[in-house]
């Protein structure tokens, strides 16, 4: 069972939204404004925050910031207008995993929250020899990284870097297919599941934040290379 934290000031929306994620078996608690968000994050250490953009005390970024800044690893999918496509980008560049745009179905939100659990979960799981296919390793090198992927960390040397969850999906799947152009679909539902919206940029997003946060190679080059009108490939060592 996953412990769920949704945060919104709306009193129906955190009811119905309840109703549906206890339905599929989830805890969940709540929060109507951004202090109380950031005080239920440290009691209940929630495994995903649900956070709306628009909220009373804080806002949705700025809870989004302190939880990153405290190291909150939990998984965060952003509710957001339909019409503003600068909050969507903006919560990924700063931690974001997903979001959903309101109004929004419920049962959308609910794959959305499947899709990000499993993508998410911390440990090694059983693989299949089709998953051995994408997943490769336990552990590999990717230039002078080093992708943990029982532990869900990439180290450069003693460092581990601050990837957020979905960073390192991205990662780690490109590092297994170095040379290979794989498609934004093919990354996106590697990394979001069945709830992956192909028309989206939620990629992009994810693709420039790792590249922002793993900069250059050391011999100056970048570790993604975009391939025009396909999607991205991991750079051949």
């Amino acid at each position: 069972m996953s412990r769920i934290l949704v945060v919104d000031d709306e009193p129906h929306i955190l009811d119905i939204v309840r109703a549906y994620l206890v339905r599929d078996g989830h805890e969940v608690v709540t929060a109507a404004d951004g202090e109380a968000a950031l005080a239920q994050a440290r009691d209940a250490a929630p495994d995903l925050v649900v956070l709306d953009v628009m909220l009373p005390r804080r806002s949705g970024f700025e809870v989004l910031r302190e939880l990153r800044a405290a190291g909150s690893t939990a998984a965060v999918i952003m509710l957001t207008a339909r019409d503003e496509v600068i909050d969507r980008v903006a919560g990924l560049e700063i931690g974001a995993d997903d979001y959903v745009t309101k109004p929004f179905e419920p049962r959308e939100l609910v794959a959305r929250v499947g899709a990000v659990l499993r993508r998410t979960a911390a440990g090694p799981t059983p693989a299949t020899p089709a998953d051995e296919a994408i997943e490769g390793t336990a552990v590999e090198r990717f230039h002078d990284l080093e992708i943990d992927r029982a532990a869900r960390e990439v180290r450069r040397g003693a460092d581990a870097l601050p990837l957020t969850r979905a960073e390192f999906d991205l990662l780690a799947t490109l590092a297994a297919h170095p040379g290979v152009a794989l498609t934004r679909e093919q990354l996106g539902e590697h990394v979001f599941g069945e709830a992956f919206d192909a028309f989206d940029r939620t990629i992009d997003s994810h693709v420039k934040n790792l590249r922002r946060k793993l900069g250059a190679r050391p011999d100056g080059g970048g570790y993604v290379d975009t391939v025009r009108g396909v999607g991205y490939r991991g750079v051949r060592a």
